[in-house]
């Protein structure tokens, strides 16, 4: 056993009133057990060596040679619990790697029959406040939230990478594109433009477009005195109408441009309002307008170009999602944080609703071990089936090896306690 001497484990209390001070370090207790029984040995040797020359080295001899029995029958009990001892299969030794699949039944059933029974989950669950103690938890980040944010940052992070990024990628992607399919688009432009329409909103859209339209003009002037020129005659050109005519075409151009820009109410801006508000009407309204904007959707969506935005737009949101999970301070904050503060607060001061959470966690707790606590206890019974005789030795034996040794050291004492003692009465007697 490699269990080490610890001042908080029990049963030492004899061996302390006895004067026995051990060592609290990194020795190992059962060297201390065995070592304790060849000073026993190595006293008994001398006593009766020196047995003849005062009649208190009999006490000393009877003492040491009741420990030795004493911490020799200990050691072989505590040895018969885990294996043979000295390798001989000596019966009822070994009892432990024996018995492993007896004790892993029992073990779920004691499991089963004092801890896992409904009614006595349901009655404990009475006093318990879970409702309370989740508002609590979420309503005051100052006690719960560094632990909220670690733990939740902490379980996005590992749950994001743990999944199988591609196929879930596809997965996310996939259904983006099954949604965009889905979606009726023509009468939603249609209600979002009448929308826009009603509320000006489309003015700054059209003095854009004019704004637009007059910069073309400026950058362009040139490409129209040359279409002028080349559809021009022979008399026009060599007249010089051509550039004339030209420079009147870009004039007559530019004020319109500037009409446009400077009157709200211009003719040709009404007109462009009303081709507008027949548009927004029709995207509503009419059938073939709505099926060419579905076409157009559906081209859209098997386009390339689009299937890797996608792409980008999924990577891009998986690894915002990482960096914030990684990083509990932007975990909760913003209005994420703050709708969770407000659900802990009314948690906390809605009976009603504290009531009903309370109910329906006891339920649900009730309800799964019902379901599922004879498959969780034959999960325990079948895992300790499954370990070989070493490991269920080894595991058991570095849970209580040290207060075995003690057990030994104990055992040793207290025979030698005994040995004087029947010493005693031999002498008086």
């Amino acid at each position: 056993m490699n269990d080490r001497l610890s001042p908080s484990i029990g049963g030492r209390g004899l061996y302390s009133r006895a004067g026995v001070s051990l060592p609290t370090g990194g020795l190992n207790i059962r060297i201390v057990a065995t070592g304790l029984l060849v000073v026993m040995a190595a006293i008994f040797i001398t006593a009766k060596y020196f047995q003849d020359v005062h009649p208190a080295v009999g006490f000393v001899r009877a003492f040491a040679e009741a420990a030795m029995v004493g911490g020799l029958a200990d050691w072989f009990a505590v040895t018969a619990l885990f294996r043979h001892p000295m390798g001989l299969p000596i019966p009822h030794t070994a009892i432990i790697p024996r018995n492993k699949d007896r004790i892993g039944d029992t073990l779920a059933r004691f499991l089963l029959t004092n801890f896992l029974l409904p009614r006595l989950i349901a009655r404990k669950m009475q006093d318990v406040d879970i409702a309370g103690a989740v508002g609590k938890f979420l309503s005051q980040p100052a006690e719960g939230g560094g632990r909220l944010k670690l733990g939740a940052s902490r379980v996005i992070a590992d749950a994001l990478g743990a999944l199988d990024q591609k196929r879930l990628g596809g997965m996310v992607k996939s259904a983006i594109a099954d949604r965009l399919r889905e979606l009726d688009l023509a009468p939603l432009l249609g209600q979002a433009l009448q929308a826009a329409l009603a509320e000006g909103r489309h003015q700054p859209l059209l003095d854009a477009a004019v704004q637009w339209g007059s910069k073309t003009l400026d950058l362009n002037e040139h490409l129209i005195h040359q279409m002028v020129h080349d559809n021009s005659n022979a008399i026009v050109r060599f007249t010089g109408l051509d550039e004339s005519i030209a420079k009147r075409i870009v004039k007559g151009l530019a004020k319109l441009l500037a009409d446009m820009a400077a009157e709200p109410d211009h003719p040709i801006r009404l007109r462009v309002e009303e081709g507008m508000a027949k548009l927004a009407l029709d995207l509503q309204e009419n059938p073939e307008v709505q099926a060419k904007v579905a076409r157009v959707q559906a081209e859209l969506l098997d386009n390339p170009a689009v299937k890797r935005w996608l792409d980008g737009l999924w990577e891009q949101g998986r690894s915002a999602l990482l960096r914030a999970a990684r990083d509990p301070d932007t975990m909760l904050a913003g209005r994420l944080g703050e709708l969770i503060t407000q659900f802990g607060t009314m948690l906390g001061e809605d009976r009603g609703i504290k009531r009903t959470l309370n109910r329906y966690a006891r339920r649900a707790v009730v309800g799964v071990v019902d379901s599922y606590g004879e498959t969780a206890l034959r999960l325990v019974s079948d895992t300790i089936r499954g370990w070989d005789a070493k490991t269920i030795t080894d595991r058991l034996e570095n849970a209580v090896g040290a207060d075995l040794q003690y057990i030994r050291i104990n055992g040793t004492l207290v025979g030698g306690l005994v040995g004087v003692a029947i010493h005693s009465v031999d002498v008086l007697l």
